[in-house]
């Protein structure tokens, strides 16, 4: 598939990160804008008719994708400038979606909502995006059909209704993604939608913000239950996207695991409460400054012990708890720090199957299921070759190659560019030594 995509010219070729580790980091650094967010945000730009701009979006491949995506059901789509963003969906048509394009981000199903509010039907071919386990549409297909669409399944998915009707939604689980498409599909339906056991996380936050801005009716936000009032007059918006708080997450591990003192410059505080106290059980304590997150160089790093003594438990679950997407980061900064944890990933099965890698480099891992795994610190790991299989997975493997002793590669690293902007320009800059191969070209 990739090969396919390499002969049209819509693909760079594989990138490998090429670590030394060992070496202490210091300065400041802002988060890239929420690629959770700009996702959706950008599908529900074809809403309206009107220009839309907008502000902070990651310049990723995930994004890249979503945008020759849009564009080739009729929205022009402009970069203006580095991280800004300019659609206009004056006139869209249900085309036949690029299914090679599709495969390469999870995020194609978002784009179901505002076609058929557009164009009545819209084909999509089967959404792809990170091998990290079974990731299902069921609840996609419950919130559009209890929205009045009929939807097809065979090797692709049909969606069709002439007019969306507004109704009471409740989604058999708070997906993300089963969210943001149920909420798009409400603002342009005719009459009240009341949508329960919706996930609240911040990137479904910001995008119906957005569609606020659009001039969306909509009360709850932040909730599991929300109501929108449609159809919605929809007009022009600027716009601009929240940090992303699991890159923020992400640099607080980095600064752990280095023994480093970082500034994360206007890392939206408000959505890391539980970012903070996941990292508080590992020993890591942040301090906030403003709209500034200061992760000291004076860290415990030991573990912190349940009540009497038990061993502790770090575990994902719904907004707002702590994010499966830290997972893997968290992992990796358990490994340096003194004590036994066990880490429970409830979401996606093969989220852990990443930590033989750590446990080559010389983490002590046991990993009991898909799901669970004990890691005993603090274990001083060695370079070696990996190969990044997911976004987070691979931002984990860039961690345990910034801290581990000698030089590692970290093969497919295309995966974690899906997902971090820059990540080893923005990061050389605060004393890493992360070589790109190939090198930037811009």
């Amino acid at each position: 598939m990739d090969h396919e995509l390499r002969k049209r010219g819509t693909v760079a070729p594989p990138v490998q990160y090429i670590v030394e580790g060992g070496h202490r980091l210091g300065g400041a650094i802002e988060p890239s804008g929420n690629k959770n967010a700009a996702l959706p945000i950008i599908t529900a730009a074809l809403l309206t008719e009107h220009p839309v701009t907008l502000e902070n979006v990651p310049r990723i491949r995930d994004t890249e994708t979503l945008v020759e995506l849009i564009r080739s059901v009729g929205a022009s789509a402009e970069w203006r400038g580095g991280n800004k963003l300019s659609i206009h969906a004056k006139e869209i048509r249900a085309a036949d979606l690029d299914p090679v394009l599709c495969a390469r981000i999870r995020a194609s199903i978002l784009l179901a909502a505002p076609l058929l509010a557009r164009c009545g039907e819209v084909a999509l071919p089967p959404p792809g995006g990170d091998v990290i386990g079974r990731r299902r549409l069921d609840t996609h297909i419950l919130a559009f059909e209890q929205l009045g669409a009929t939807v097809t399944a065979t090797d692709r998915l049909e969606f069709r209704c002439p007019r969306l009707q507004g109704a009471d939604v409740f989604l058999d689980e708070p997906s993300v993604t089963a969210t943001e498409n149920a909420l798009i599909a409400a603002v342009a339906a005719h009459g009240t939608t009341y949508l329960r056991n919706a996930a609240s996380e911040p990137h479904v936050q910001d995008l119906a913000h957005f569609l606020v801005a659009l001039g969306a009716r909509i009360e709850g936000i932040g909730t599991n239950a929300m109501v929108v009032h449609g159809p919605a007059t929809l007009g022009t918006a600027n716009y601009s996207i929240g940090p992303d708080h699991i890159e923020v997450g992400s640099l607080i591990g980095l600064a752990a695991v280095t023994r480093s003192p970082l500034r994360i410059m206007r890392a939206g505080v408000e959505h890391l409460r539980s970012i903070r106290m996941g990292f508080e059980r590992l020993g890591i304590v942040c301090e906030v400054k403003g709209d500034d997150l200061i992760v000291p160089s004076s860290q415990t790093l030991k573990i912190q012990d349940d009540f009497g003594g038990h061993v502790p438990k770090l575990e994902d679950q719904p907004w707002p708890a702590f994010p499966a997407d830290l997972m893997s980061i968290a992992i990796v900064t358990a490994t340096q720090c003194e004590g036994v944890i066990l880490m429970f990933e409830k979401m996606f099965e093969s989220r852990m199957f990443f930590v033989d890698k750590l446990i080559s480099m010389g983490a002590r891992i046991v990993l009991c299921d898909p799901h669970r795994a004990i890691v005993a610190g603090p274990s001083r790991l060695r370079g070696a070759p990996m190969t990044s299989p997911d976004i987070r997975a691979g931002m984990a493997m860039l961690l345990a190659a910034a801290c581990a002793e000698g030089t590692s590669t970290i093969n497919n690293a295309d995966q974690i560019e899906r997902g971090y902007e820059r990540i080893e320009e923005r990061l050389n800059a605060l004393g890493a030594r992360i070589t790109r191969v190939p090198e930037r070209t811009r």
